[in-house]
């Protein structure tokens, strides 16, 4: 196990609705208060144009501006009419065993001139449930997969009503699921025009519920485990879908697909940022085990899932991308998933395509995996293991905070608080400590940032239990379904500014020693046990 930094460097506190100042590891003070409460589950959180939080709300399928400032809310969406399923997690017995979908509303993004003729929010959403009208949970038969569907669709922003309008559907056949639906959309360039990225997950095919059915992340003509690139306005092609679909997409052939990079497992982040003048669109996903990565993303290029599991460092040789407990399902981790004999001739057999990530938090050992793994095939579903679960990412470009430049900023569910890496000159590597900022019994959905830098928005989930298909014991979370603001205030008194601390890098892992580390943790800390050990 990666043991944590001194307690010295740690600060239990409870946040109130009239805000609490918190001291992070490096000296850096901030002003914590709840910004907003009682949304049902936010997903995304943007900070607009207009100076507003532009919110979704993935349960109750809402999308809002909400003045950061006051607080005050202004739904300006309701899609809960075009959810073709009703809402399962509130059915109880009476649902016939059906699930939720990973998440339900999820991405959205703002045209960088929303208020300057281009008023356009793009948004995802999951809309259909293929078992919808079939008897029990409506899945396929020997854990063959829960089928959702979701679509990309373009509004534009009324500023005189306050209501997104005049929907346009840019893609409607989005492979969705009850476990790995990945969910980020971002406005990112490449050369000189703009185009909506979008993240899918694997569906979870493989484990748990979804353990028999194919993973896909490694087929190119499959959405599931992409990153998918659309136009943020339609070309000249004739087919009403294709004329969203860039013409030089790695893998228009034979026919039009938005893949732009392949072997992902749950994409949950994805944000942009230029970086001494090369921009670079960043994005985390979640391990299985362990192996949490964060990854800068390229056109075709192939990440590894399932066939190489964060570095291509052998941790998971002998083991598969995960294991169940259905003995009639094949292999000797009863999955779908291939077996993972050497995680180095797989990524050499990918060639020059695959790319590790720039960070792996963390890599566990091969002798912890195989235990997990053998617990697995038991059956065991209270299993412990030392990971993150990045939740979303953001980029952290301002001057406001000293030190604080160029750094990644991943919100995280499992771990609980949010991380900051270091960013090397050139945006290519990580450099220095992992650090760790507010943590509490919360779980971190996504992130924003104010223009000015100052001003740190986090939300939160509105349970503590994982929106995965494994078993859950509900815990108690700390401002459920809230926005939480960090303002910086300077550093503590007597402090030396960060900018002029040395970072140290601490707890080297082993399988990766100049890439690894668990560093700097503060505000709480919250004891393994209650934390939620699934996702």
């Amino acid at each position: 196990m990666i043991k944590l930094l001194a307690a010295a460097l740690l600060i239990t506190f409870s946040w109130s609705a009239n805000g609490q100042t918190v001291t992070g590891p490096m000296g850096e003070r901030f002003a914590a208060r709840v910004v907003a409460s009682k949304l049902s589950d936010p997903w995304e959180i943007t900070y607009g144009p207009d100076n507003q939080l532009w919110v979704t709300e993935s349960k109750g399928y809402l999308v809002s501006r909400i003045d950061p400032a006051s607080g005050k809310r202004t739904v300006i969406l309701d899609l809960n009419t075009e959810r073709k399923f009703p809402r399962y997690d509130k059915l109880g017995k009476a649902s016939g065993g059906k699930p939720w979908p990973q998440g339900g509303l999820m991405g959205m993004a703002l045209h960088p001139q929303l208020l300057n003729g281009k008023p356009f929010v793009y948004l995802m959403y999951v809309y259909a449930f293929s078992g919808a009208d079939k008897d029990g949970s409506g899945c396929a038969d020997k854990f063959g997969g829960c089928r959702f569907w979701g679509r990309i669709v373009r509004y534009e922003y009324s500023k005189s009503t306050e209501k997104l309008i005049k929907p346009v559907i840019l893609c409607d056949t989005i492979p969705q699921s009850n476990d790995h639906n990945g969910g980020r959309l971002v406005l990112a360039p490449a050369g000189d025009k703009l185009y909506l990225f979008y993240s899918t997950g694997d569906m979870g095919a493989g484990q748990f519920g979804n353990a028999g059915q194919p993973n896909r992340a490694q087929l190119k003509t499959s959405y599931e485990g992409k990153i998918l690139r659309f136009n943020t306005e339609a070309d000249q092609d004739r087919d009403a879908f294709d004329k969203w679909i860039p013409n030089d997409n790695p893998f228009n052939a034979p026919r039009q697909s938005a893949v732009w990079s392949y072997g992902h497992r749950n994409p949950q982040g994805l944000a942009y940022a230029k970086i001494n003048g090369s921009g670079r669109l960043f994005q985390s996903e979640h391990g299985p085990f362990s192996d949490d990565e964060i990854n800068i993303i390229e056109k075709s290029g192939n990440y590894g899932h399932p066939l190489v599991i964060g570095y291509a460092d052998g941790n998971y040789d002998g083991l598969a991308a995960s294991a169940s407990e259905h003995a009639a399902l094949p292999g000797k981790w009863n999955t779908t998933y291939p077996l993972i004999v050497s995680e180095k001739e797989n990524a050499a057999g990918m060639g020059k395509t695959y790319h590790d990530p720039i960070i792996s938090l963390y890599p566990n050992s091969a002798e912890l995996l195989a235990r997990l793994y053998e617990e697995r095939l038991e059956g065991k579903d209270d299993q412990q293991w030392p990971s993150e679960a990045p939740s979303s990412l953001e980029v952290y470009t301002a001057t406001a905070i000293p030190g604080w430049r160029n750094s990644l900023l991943v919100p995280t569910l499992k771990g609980n608080k949010l991380i900051r890496l270091k960013l090397d000159e050139e945006g290519k590597r990580i450099v220095g400590d992992t650090i760790s900022y507010f943590r509490n019994k919360v779980r971190y959905r996504d992130i924003a940032i104010s223009p000015d830098g100052r001003k740190i928005y986090l939300a939160i989930d509105s349970t503590a239990a994982s929106s995965n298909p494994a078993k859950e014991k509900p815990e108690t979370i700390y401002h459920p379904g809230s926005i939480m603001e960090f303002f910086y205030l300077g550093a503590a008194s007597g402090q030396e500014p960060v900018s002029k601390q040395t970072h140290h890098r601490e707890n080297k892992n082993k399988n990766a020693p100049e890439r690894s580390a668990r560093a700097r943790d503060t505000t709480a800390i919250i004891p393994r046990s209650e934390q939620s050990p699934k996702r």
